[in-house]
């Protein structure tokens, strides 16, 4: 390909709002222009590297028999509602009408869609496991859509689903497609750190996301320094640093040598800092109880304490949905005691409840509920609501919480002789300096994007839009369900992100737009007959080759070539040609130093490079 008929606008000034070096670069070197905010056009070098890496994403698909699909990107919006998430997706989700002023959604994701059509083929355990794919545009309405292609609006997504009669075919899928991520990350020549992760707004029993590193990521991951454990923030668990109590009985027992609890006058002393402050003690000493409101509680609450005091208060105790057989609550409150130096994971809390989302209470609902001032709850007494305790406090004995009362704290509250738990969870947030669940090693912490995300999903899709299919005795079973993504945009961005330097891109040769950039001085003569050679003979070879045919100066045509950031950089000049042995200069993006090598013997030399460092990507 000559460069005078690619279209590459190359910018020598950075975008006012490009803050990354992915969105710097991508503007930079002609691979990307902007629409409007959060939708972006490929030009012919950037939708190169795209094809390769959508391509690499599609190798590894196939490669574990996953089949691929081309649904439509408008989808009717009762798919939506049937499963529940018209309503729960929110503003993000792009709703619009036709001319028969009939809903539709923009797709967002896509398991309603691959969720209907396996609905509507499904019959018999004999198709089952059964996994398909898209690679398909998106769009997700982004409040604030930043960094570039790393979050716009519309952008381009590997879905993979599956579905199976057993926990154990699923697992089966589950592993073979993160072995698939692995490789693809590793052919696309990125560095990724698979994480523990919480499943969210998609539900199911467990998930792994495919992290890369970044100064500006929308996730906090949780390392161990001594082990390789891994997670998210909103999933991570660390080893206790507390005694826990695994029976209501020996936590009473280890309470018997604790004072009665007692009240302690607190004036105006409401938050963990002041109570530590005016008692003089450190905040491991209190424990803190939270009001949570959450929405769509897809548990069973009718025997959870506390119930029938919030059906006379007249909240949404009462479930008024049903989804696929399972109550959905559209509102409940809980409190939640945790130590005083803790946080809240209010992530863990949302799926240990099984909810769509938790927040705070107001203030005016703690009050209302706990019948006393905010910064004054506490677990004795409390009626009404249903009691989570974090785990860190079954092992606390003599401990400072809130009397329930204005102005008062009990004094020596000790877990199963004062109040006991509806449920004990880890809902903690873990920080640095945590110690590791695995071998106790220090964690610390790092910013990461999420390029890629694969969940066992359960029955929460298949349930809910009744999928059924008849086993080997006739008798009617929901399919168990698998989901597997991967951003194609995020993916090339972080590329860029991991491979550049401060002249431009440095790609791997896996997903380069070109592998050879061949650099006349002056095209013309000799010069342009040679170049045109070479270009030939490793265009015959299956090497791909950008010609810079340019009526322009060397020192412009070399900043191009390490801006686009092609791997192998030829320049051909007379000075070399008249040498007694016709010789090429070559430079491999990203190295120090340039070699010659001779002209004639220069396809087969680079062809073998390339095709051997071809070979790392595989």
């Amino acid at each position: 390909m000559n460069y005078s008929r690619l279209f590459i606008p190359t910018l020598r000034e950075v975008p006012a709002d490009a803050v990354i070096a992915s969105h710097r670069l991508m503007f930079r070197a002609g691979l990307l222009r902007k629409l409007a905010n959060g939708l972006f056009a490929y030009l012919p070098l950037g939708l190169r590297s795209f094809r390769k890496i959508e391509q690499i994403v599609r190798d590894e698909m196939n490669a574990i028999g996953a089949l691929e699909l081309k649904p439509s990107v408008v989808v009717p919006a009762e798919l939506w509602k049937e499963s529940g998430r018209w309503d729960s997706m929110g503003e993000s989700m792009l709703r619009v009408k036709n001319r028969l002023n009939n809903d539709f959604v923009v797709s967002p994701t896509a398991e309603e869609v691959f969720t209907t059509i396996v609905r509507d083929e499904l019959s018999s355990y004999r198709q089952l496991p059964a996994a398909l794919y898209q690679i398909n545009t998106k769009f997700r309405d982004e409040i604030r859509p930043r960094y570039g292609v790393m979050r716009g609006r519309e952008f381009t997504m590997k879905d993979a689903y599956s579905w199976h009669t057993d926990d154990e075919s699923l697992d089966d899928t589950y592993q073979a497609m993160g072995r698939a991520y692995r490789k693809i990350f590793k052919r696309c020549g990125l560095s990724v750190i698979p994480v523990k992760a919480d499943s969210g707004a998609m539900g199911g029993s467990g998930s792994e996301e495919f992290m890369v590193e970044s100064d500006v990521g929308d996730n906090t991951l949780i390392l161990c320094k001594s082990c390789e454990y891994a997670a998210n923030v909103e999933k991570a668990s660390c080893a206790p640093d507390f005694t826990a109590f695994t029976s209501i009985e020996a936590a009473k027992a280890a309470a018997a040598n604790t004072p009665a609890f007692e009240k302690t006058d607190t004036p105006n002393v409401k938050t963990i800092d002041e109570l530590c402050s005016f008692l003089n003690m450190k905040p491991q000493k209190f424990i803190k109880t939270l009001i949570y409101r959450a929405i769509n509680v897809e548990l069973d609450l009718s025997s959870a304490p506390g119930c029938a005091k919030l059906e006379r208060r007249k909240q949404s105790q009462d479930a008024s949905q049903v989804k696929g057989g399972q109550a959905v609550y559209p509102e409940a409150f809980f409190a939640v005691a945790i130590r005083g130096d803790l946080d809240v994971n209010e992530v863990k809390l949302a799926a240990v409840l099984k909810a769509s989302e938790v927040s705070l209470a107001s203030d005016a609902d703690v009050t209302r509920l706990t019948n006393a001032p905010v910064g004054f709850a506490g677990p004795i007494g409390l009626t009404g609501l249903p009691l989570i305790i974090e785990q860190t406090v079954t092992g606390m004995n003599g401990a400072v919480t809130g009397a329930l009362e204005k102005d008062t704290h009990f004094k020596n509250a000790a877990y199963g002789r004062d109040f006991e738990a509806w449920m004990i969870e880890d809902v903690r947030t873990v920080t640095a300096g945590d110690k590791c669940p695995l071998c106790g090693g220090e964690l610390y912490t790092k910013m990461g994007n999420e390029l890629g995300h694969i969940f066992k999903l359960g029955y929460k899709y298949t349930r809910s839009m009744n999928v059924t299919y008849l086993d080997e005795n006739g008798k009617s079973q929901m399919p168990i369900m698998g989901c597997y993504g991967i951003g194609l945009d995020r993916t090339l961005a972080s590329v860029i992100e991991e491979h550049h330097d401060d002249a431009g891109i440095i790609w791997p040769v896996s997903v380069a737009p070109f592998h050879v950039i061949i650099v006349p001085i002056k095209y013309d003569g000799a010069v342009k007959e040679a170049a045109e050679k070479l270009a030939a003979g490793l265009n015959a070879a299956g090497i791909e080759v950008l010609l810079d045919d340019r009526n322009e100066r060397p020192g412009v045509k070399f900043n191009d070539a390490d801006l686009t950031g092609i791997p192998y950089r030829v320049v051909i000049g007379d000075k070399g040609l008249s040498a007694s042995t016709p010789q090429i200069e070559v430079k491999r993006r990203g190295g120090k130093e340039s070699y010659m090598i001779d002209l004639d013997k220069a396809a087969s030399e680079l062809t073998e490079k390339i095709k051997e460092e071809l070979k790392q990507f595989i």
